[in-house]
């Protein structure tokens, strides 16, 4: 699969995506989704996995809680 986006992936595929960038093999206590105010992988990206919206959207929307300009 060479595209990631909504229009190019089934809702599975799109699950499978999800499940893979959280493999990062060293275990959710390495992980810093949850205490960085993310919550849990898979409700942040449930849009993406819904087919609302695209990963980087829900990235860069993440991120603009963190951006003071």
């Amino acid at each position: 699969m060479d595209s990631i986006l909504i229009k190019d992936t089934t809702r599975k595929q799109r699950e499978e995506i999800v499940r893979r960038s959280m493999d990062c093999g060293g275990g959710c206590e390495n992980c810093s989704s949850c205490w960085l105010g993310g919550g849990s992988p898979w409700d942040m990206y449930k849009d993406y996995i819904d087919g609302k919206k695209e990963i980087a959207e829900i990235n860069a929307e993440y991120n603009a809680r963190y951006i003071h300009g």
